[in-house]
Parts: C-alpha cells; structure tokens; sequence
C-alpha cells in the first residue's frame, strides 16, 4: 500500500496541480523530501511573496494553486496578501506544517497552535485531519470546496509525522472523484429578468471580476450590443470585465455610495453581473440607488447576495446567465450609443514622467493581448483614461486594497503565461512589500516585465488625508529607494528612465529577452 504522502501526491496530480509555492520549514520537509519528479516547485523567499505569487498564478490560469507554507509563523507571514485571494476568489489550496502529532497540544517549538482557527476569518474553510488516515480525504475535500462556488482559499495543517503512515484503501476513490456546480437561472427567473431588460426606458449593466473570471466578457460585449447598453465596471476594479474601447464603456464606478448613485442616476434598471453590490471605500454617504431605480444583482457567491444593502439578488453562474440573457432579450431600437473620444494626450511637465503618458507610451508599444498587474494605486484613473483592454485575463489589481499582492502576482502570472507577455506596473511604495519575488523570477527564468512607478511617497496616502481632512501626517514618504541596485542584487536586469523615449527603448529591450526585467520610472505624483 501506499503511504499517505505518495496518495497526496498521487491525488494533486490528479487535480492537476504539480506546481507547488513555497518557503519550506522543518515540518514541511518529510512532505517535500523527494518529491515525484514530474511536479515543480517554485521557492519564494517570504511567505507573503510566496502566496501572492500562488495567487496570481491561479487568477492567470483559471484554477487552483498549491501552496506549502511553514506552521504558523509562516501562515502569519502570508496573512496580508491571503485578504486579496478572499476577495478576488483564487481557489487557493493552503497547507502548512504542523510538529508531530503525539505533541499536539504542547505546544512545542514550532507547533501550529489551534491550526484550523489560525487562518479564519479569512479562508473558506480549514481543517487539522483528526488521524494520518484521513489526510488524503481532508485534503481532496480542501480542493473541493476551493472550487465549488463561491471559489475561495481554503487551508490544511498537517502533523509531519502523517506522511510516512500507510493510507487506507478507501483513499483510491479520492482519485476518480468530482464536483461540479450546476446552478443556473430557472426559466422563470431568465423570462422575468428579459421581459424587464426589454420593458426598460434606459437599463444599464454593471459587470464585475466573476465576470472575467468566468470568461464571460464576450456574453456581457453581446448584451450590451443588443441592447445598446452604456457598461460600467463595479467600484474597486479587480479585474477587467470589458473592452476599454466599446462604445458603451463608462470607467468604473466611484468606490462611494453617493458616487455610485450620482452615476447611476437616470436608469431604471440597473444589472449587476459579478460583482458585490458594492465594494466602496471612501465614506461619502448618500441614497443606495436613485429614486424610481430598480437594481438586479447576478453573483455566483451566496454570501455576497446575503450581505448587499438593496437589490435583488439571484444567486447562479455568471457566464450562463449572461450567455442566456443575452440570447433572450430582443434588439433595442434605441438608437447606438457615440464612438468613444479618443484617448487625452498628457505631455509631461517638471520633473518626472506624467504616469498618464507612460500609460499612452505602454499602450502603444506593449503587445496587444499583455496582461497588466497593477498595484500602483494613486494612479488608477490615469491608467483607465489611456489603456485599451480588450482580451480575457488582462488586468488583475489587489481586490482586497492591501499592498503586496503585485510584484510577486506578476510573477505568478508570467508562470501561469507562457504565451503572454505580463507587466508588472507597481508603486515603488508598494514593491517594498514584495520585492523578494524579484529572486524566484531570475532563479526560475520568468520573463516578466515590472514597471516600478517612482514618485518617493505613498500617493493614494497623500490623497486619502486630503479626502479625510486629515492634514500631514507621518509615514508618508519614502525616499532615497534604489531600485535598480535591489533589482540587480536579485540577479534581475533593471534601468532607471525618466522619458516616455527611454521606457520605450527599456521596455523593448525586455520583451522578448526571456529574462526578468526591471525598469524605474521617475513618475509625477498624481491623485487616484
């Protein structure tokens, strides 16, 4: 028989998950030692790094993501980017080490105290197996339930000692088994929602990250044609649910109730599709929706439909709704909406480069279907005024609001992407959080492409006291950074540049390269 470290492996195989995120500990290593030659595994030199590369390798490919992390020092370490995992809906399968189970409850040096509490509120589910028999089932239900809807992280804290215990027989199921979700919108609740799509005087549809993540940007792209819909993207953009450049875009929503409601004044019927109903940040209160206004909430996550302060929610899969939708309401005769206006021309002035006009640079030289992680966030209008997204997958942004998730999501994502070029555009206050992603990409060769924007302090900060009323206060600036020095210490080429002409040359000097790359851009602080 086998033993339960050899069903564990032979059970992530089966799930497809041979790549393995980790900084490993002592209790990791009877796990890790000699691990079947067909699985990789990928080192990130903190925990933090090292889940939010697992997290932008999952968001990029569509699925799960494995992760080995080290007790509960490194459970702890990895707790701040595991908030963007929650809320994004990476299907993260955890696990962490634990000392060996006769000294459970002692607490001794490097015990996981009280494992399956440790992680909550954060993950979906989490569990310590109540004997090394049950280790394979516990993990395949972790890989379940990360996968069944809403997708979440989940976490597994497992005795050392487990792994050389034999596995039962009954393990071999595990195998052979899975689940699906097969929720979709009744006919009555697809007839109701497209008589009152088609009865609207002036509708308009709100999409949100599930869509994208669901590949189902081409059904909202055929709604919104039939029915000549203006399209907004729902506050506190994760992803990117649809073309930039259709004629119906309208940005995204204000991040704040009276924003939204200034927004949204006007339509009789507000669609939702994939996103909270809403995730605002800065608190300017006002009417949830404009008077005379309906709201329809689609979400494939019951707990966002139980949590939302108005509208009416259904709870299915996202991309069957809207692919359904779109087939059963009847082409408007309002008449089409205007072409866009072209993109506003910024020239730098001063010192520094405008991030506007390096967005208008990026947008003519990067390839066409790149994907952008972005965790520069004082520069988030500048980005949406100048890019033109059109592909699946091409825009992933902390959905959480915590530093951290970006440089190393870049990583994970070029590891997830073979065959599209990932940019990395970070603030330089919040590449310090996980600057250590640099390593693993020049150890393992990805070619990812981070734009570090340089302004010597936290911009979205500056503008939150404005917006707080809060005046200076301390712990703003951070001056004096080299990044290229760092960079290099890592073993990644990287320049500094202060023109949209020298990114431009930096910049096509990467691509294709096949190495890493850093480029510092000396950038003018902006407001978000």
């Amino acid at each position: 028989m086998a033993d339960v470290r050899e069903t564990t492996y032979d059970l992530l195989r089966a799930h497809g998950l041979k790549t393995i995120f980790g900084n490993p500990g002592s209790n990791e290593l009877p796990f890790l030692a000699g691990m079947p030659d067909d699985f990789r595994y990928v080192l990130g030199l903190h925990e933090g790094a090292v889940l939010a590369m697992a997290d932008g390798y999952a968001l990029a490919r569509g699925g799960s993501a494995f992760v080995n992390l080290h007790a509960a020092a490194g459970t702890g370490n990895a707790l701040g980017p595991l908030t963007n995992a929650v809320y994004s809906h990476s299907p993260l399968v955890i696990t962490a080490g634990q000392q060996v189970r006769e000294t459970i409850g002692q607490e001794v040096m490097l015990a996981n105290v009280d494992a399956p509490q440790l992680p909550k509120p954060l993950v979906k589910w989490s569990a310590e197996p109540t004997c090394a028999e049950d280790v394979p089932r516990t993990i395949s239900e972790a890989i379940h339930i990360a996968n069944l809807p809403a997708k979440g992280p989940v976490y597994v804290s497992v005795p050392y000692d487990d792994w050389a215990r034999e596995a039962p027989q009954s393990t071999e199921h595990l195998l052979r088994r899975s689940t699906a979700a097969a929720g979709s919108l009744s006919e009555a609740q697809l007839g109701d929602l497209v008589v009152a799509l088609d009865a609207a005087e002036n509708p308009v549809l709100v999409l949100g990250p599930d869509v994208d993540a669901r590949c189902a940007n081409d059904d909202a792209v055929r709604l919104a044609d039939k029915l000549r819909l203006p399209v907004w993207i729902a506050p506190s953009a994760s992803r990117c649910p649809f073309p930039t450049r259709h004629r119906g875009f309208r940005g995204v929503l204000p991040a704040a109730v009276q924003g939204v409601t200034d927004a949204l004044d006007g339509h009789d019927l507000v669609l939702v599709a994939g996103a909270p109903v809403f995730r605002y940040h800065q608190y300017v209160p006002g009417d949830y929706l404009p008077e005379g206004t309906r709201l329809v909430h689609l979400t494939g996550d019951p707990a966002e439909a139980a949590r939302a302060p108005m509208g009416e929610a259904l709870v299915c899969d996202i991309k069957d709704a809207l692919a359904r939708i779109a087939a059963g309401v009847r082409a408007t005769a309002r008449p089409e909406l205007p072409p866009l206006p072209g993109f506003p021309e910024i020239t730098s002035t001063g010192s520094g480069l405008h991030p506007a006009e390096l967005f208008a640079t990026l947008r003519e030289i990067a390839p066409e279907d790149a994907v952008y992680v972005k965790e520069s966030t004082a520069t988030t209008g500048a980005f949406w005024s100048q890019m033109d997204l059109s592909h699946q997958g091409s825009y992933f942004f902390p959905a959480s609001g915590g530093l951290g998730f970006g440089l190393p999501a870049a990583v994970g994502a070029q590891l997830a992407h073979a065959e599209r070029q990932v940019v990395g555009l970070i603030g330089d206050g919040s590449a310090n959080y996980g600057i250590t992603a640099l390593w693993t990409a020049a150890q393992y060769r990805i070619p990812v492409i981070i734009v570090i924007l340089k302004n010597g302090t936290y911009g979205a900060l500056r503008w939150f006291a404005k917006v707080l009323d809060a005046g200076e206060t301390p712990g703003m600036d951070v001056p004096d950074i080299d990044f290229v020095r760092i960079a290099g210490g890592y073993g990644v080429d990287a320049t500094s540049v202060r023109t949209a002409e020298d990114f431009a040359v930096a910049f096509k000097a990467a691509l294709g390269s096949g190495r890493p790359a850093v480029i510092e851009v000396e950038t003018q602080l902006t407001e978000p």
